[in-house]
């Protein structure tokens, strides 16, 4: 057996032909020979964007309501740990090594099973988080919903955020495709709560079919307010349940309201289970943390971290760059994954950036440096209305490009790092970076 949290994850990596291999037989399989289960209540997260922080808001209401709480996340932005947090606190490597070796003899008892690296280390997890006397347990769905790996374990809650394009080479290329992925979190008789604006039909008609009982927004909650707070109100039906003069969740960013309005309405749903006081409400949402999402770091120039990865995610990330304050110029570290959507993701981001640092990221799903500037330098052959056309330099890796961003802005611009979970991650090796330009020092 490998001796090291290291030693394991490149093991995870040699062993299954496929890194993405959906579907639940196998996972299955290896995860009833383990007795694998939850005794306290679970909570399921799917959603194009917005799963982190939501489980993120969940996790820290939760606590202040003094439940001992269990996190999944993936993927990680720097240590591999971070994909587990118990009461809060990234797991020590040290307790997830029994529950790897668990994994490997259940996986090797005849028939033999394979598994991908991210089926075995959430197999892993979930036996770290199963025995681990939690009273709530809250899982990020990675990829889908229908066929994650997550999804082995029946939710007492489901929670879908919003709907978009991405992955639509594994999960579809419409909407209602991918809804119809993302609602297979769904369980008969259980409330599955749906935060996306306009969710689409697939999602209502796989809730009625299979007798799920879903909780739309504007239809069984609302939410309203102004730019100093906001109110949250269930309907009739549900209660008329109310929150008054909420403070806005610590997480910044528009789009961080509608995931907290969901966030209420699944505390609602399941109060049998959990009762959360209002006061805990109030505390959770001011004292919620979740790096590299439209993370804003003071300093000189500002630096702003956000993990966008599609053009769902990168049109909120271009909104909430234009509600900032004003900086004259704004320098962009971009390095994204070549199956992505890049003409979209650059279209929407493109009239904020000034001057674009591309680069390579390490994996080979990783869109090259030199190919993300010949897109950007086509897409800027375009946009012949600017009175200064952004230039566009080439790195080795995000931090190399966040150096050189650093010597060419003033105090008082800003650099966004973002494109993927690989780029704000490599900025983030050595811990949160503090920004002072040159010559100010």
């Amino acid at each position: 057996m490998p001796k090291t949290l290291a030693d394991w994850l490149s093991y995870c990596e040699s062993i299954h032909p496929m890194g993405i291999d959906m579907g639940l037989s196998r996972v299955g399989a290896v995860a009833s020979r383990m007795a694998l289960g939850f005794t306290c209540p679970v909570i399921t997260v799917a959603g194009t964007n917005g799963k982190g922080s939501t489980c993120a808001m969940l996790e820290s209401i939760l606590s202040e309501a003094g439940f001992k709480t269990g996190v999944y996340s993936s993927p990680h932005l720097v240590h591999f740990e971070e994909r587990c947090r118990l009461q809060r606190q990234v797991i020590k490597s040290d307790l997830l090594l029994p529950h790897l070796e668990k994994v490997e003899l259940a996986r090797l008892a005849e028939p033999a099973i394979s598994l991908t690296y991210y089926e075995f280390t959430t197999l892993a997890i979930l036996s770290l988080m199963s025995v681990s006397n939690l009273d709530i347990a809250i899982l990020e769905v990675g990829l889908g919903g229908r066929l994650d790996a997550t999804n082995i374990i029946d939710a007492d809650c489901a929670v879908i955020t919003s709907i978009d394009l991405d992955h639509t080479e594994l999960l579809g290329h419409t909407r209602e495709a991918i809804g119809f992925e993302k609602a297979g979190i769904m369980r008969a008789g259980k409330p599955v709560i749906c935060s996306d604006p306009l969710p689409p039909q697939s999602i209502i008609q796989h809730a009625a079919a299979i007798g799920a009982d879903l909780w739309l927004l504007a239809r069984d909650f609302h939410l309203g307010g102004d730019k100093q707070q906001w109110s949250w109100a269930a309907s009739a039906e549900r209660g008329r349940r109310q929150y008054h003069g909420l403070a806005y969740p610590a997480l910044r960013g528009a789009n961080q309201l509608i995931n907290a309005a969901g966030v209420i309405a699944a505390l609602d749903a399941i109060r049998p289970l959990l009762p959360v006081t209002a006061q805990a409400v109030r505390n959770g949402f001011a004292f919620v943390e979740f790096p590299g999402r439209f993370q804003i770091i003071p300093g000189q120039p500002t630096l702003v971290l956000d993990v966008a990865h599609n053009p769902h995610s990168v049109a909120a990330l271009a909104a909430n760059l234009d509600a900032m304050s004003y900086h004259p110029r704004t320098h962009a570290v971009f390095g994204a994954m070549a199956d992505k959507d890049l003409t979209s993701m650059l279209a929407k981001i493109s009239p904020l950036i000034d001057c674009w640092y591309v680069c390579d990221l390490p994996t080979p799903r990783a869109a090259t440096a030199s190919a993300l500037q010949s897109q950007i330098e086509a897409m800027l052959m375009i946009e012949k209305k600017r009175l200064h056309t952004p230039s566009v330099s080439l790195h080795s890796t995000p931090q190399a490009g966040l150096d050189a961003a650093l010597l060419s802005a003033d105090p008082t611009d800003r650099i966004v790092v973002f494109g993927s979970f690989f780029t704000v991650g490599g900025v983030l090796q050595n811990g949160i970076p503090t920004l002072t330009a040159p010559h100010l020092t």
